[in-house]
């Protein structure tokens, strides 16, 4: 009995230690981009002269509410009309709406899938599509690009850049759950672009807003089958041909941002199941790339699945530092793992998210948002358990039409 007390124990002992160096390993992660994002500098002037002709796609899945208002919006560019095409492929609109499409100066694609997904909607239009394009850029179907973002794109394709990743930011902060999401984005732009491109490492790619060397592009998409997540396969495939991805904080994207507590389970399923399968699928990969290549960005790219998403990392330090502190200096129980080390490890938690919190956000309405951060946790905690076809199925976000 002694010996499996003892082994158990061990065991405990072990476990903790597992979980303290995994969290504070993921905090150190983020704090050392959050801190290398302030080093981030614009490296374009958009003075291009050769203009590049690209063809800007809009996959829309049952988005009546609001593709002809994106549709529209996309052909309003400070850039020559004849050097760009909107393209919305138009999966499962209704009559009306593809009515109204047809009369704007825009190309529809017409498809339809038994099991929709974008990567299917965007290999289907390019394989119908007859002009040459020299970049191909990808827009989600509540996107509003600012007037010059196709320019800004122009100009890094002429500084020799194959992929760019434009600033996606909010479009609405109308609800607590928008106003978290749209912080968590920028958290994120901060650290895995901004922090990432300062460091002469790739920027992670966000499923829209991003754009490609078109003909590299149509050759990846061809290969991708995925259900969710394409943009995670593009970003693992460009990094294994060793190919920069660019990111342009001042190439801005207006993205509608979740207004339900819903939307938001449903989304971070996704994309949590996302993360999962691609850790698996890519992890001893990564250590091969790492030491036969010397492929950092490949290597970063399988880190980025090993971290818990940002709420998961702050609710499970935050809760494991109050319980450490109060068991070791309320009660007087001591273990093989210090209090200090969780209240250190929250501290640079703290620290890294305090540096990339947008400054746009300190308002009080954010300030009040901060109440539905242990709602978004539980949430998110839950789903942990909820994860199995997951990503055997599209599962689509709906958008409406919302104020700037």
């Amino acid at each position: 009995m002694e010996t499996i007390i003892e082994f158990l124990k061990i065991a405990f002992e072990g476990l903790e230690w597992i979980l303290v160096s995994y969290f504070l390993l993921s905090s150190i992660y983020v704090f050392v981009f959050a801190i290398a994002g302030h080093a981030y500098k614009e490296r374009f002037n958009n003075e291009s002269v050769e203009l590049r002709k690209m063809a800007v796609f809009i996959p829309a899945y049952k988005e009546d509410s609001v593709i002809v208002e994106v549709a529209m919006n996309a052909l309003r560019q400070q850039f020559p009309p004849s050097f760009y095409e909107v393209i919305v492929i138009a999966d499962s609109l209704k009559k009306e709406t593809l009515n109204r499409l047809n009369k704007l100066p825009v190309k529809v694609v017409k498809v339809c899938f038994e099991k929709s997904t974008k990567s299917k909607a965007l290999n289907t239009a390019m394989d119908q599509l007859t002009k040459s394009y020299d970049y191909a850029v990808v827009l989600d179907a509540d996107n509003i690009m600012e007037p010059q973002f196709l320019a800004k794109l122009n100009d890094a394709f002429n500084k020799g850049y194959r992929v760019v990743q434009g600033h996606r930011k909010a479009k609405n902060l109308n609800t607590s759950f928008a106003i978290l999401d749209a912080a968590s984005e920028e958290i994120n732009n901060h650290i895995f672009r901004k922090g990432h491109s300062a460091l002469g490492l790739s920027s992670g790619l966000i499923g829209s807003a991003m754009a490609f060397e078109y003909d590299l592009f149509k050759e990846i998409m061809s290969t991708i089958k995925a259900v969710g997540g394409f943009d995670k396969e593009l970003e693992f495939e460009l990094a294994k041909r060793e190919i920069h991805i660019e990111y342009l904080q001042d190439a801005i994207v207006l993205d509608e941002k979740i207004q339900k507590a819903s939307d938001f389970s449903a989304q971070r399923r996704r994309w949590v199941a996302t993360q999962f399968i691609y850790l698996r699928k890519y992890f001893k990969q990564g250590w091969k790339e790492l030491y036969q290549k010397r492929n950092v960005n490949f290597f970063d790219k399988v880190c980025q699945m090993i971290l818990p998403p940002r709420v998961l990392l702050l609710g499970f330090t935050f809760l494991a530092t109050l319980i450490y502190s109060i068991k070791e200096f309320a009660f007087g129980f001591n273990s093989q793992v210090s209090a200090w080390l969780w209240i250190l490890n929250f501290g640079i938690l703290f620290l890294a998210f305090a540096l990339s919190f947008p400054k746009s956000l300190y308002t009080i309405s954010a300030l009040k948002s901060i109440g539905k951060l242990p709602s978004a946790f539980l949430r998110m905690t839950l789903l942990l358990f909820k994860l199995k076809g997951a990503n055997t199925k599209f599962i689509h976000t709906a958008h409406s039409a919302v104020n700037q």
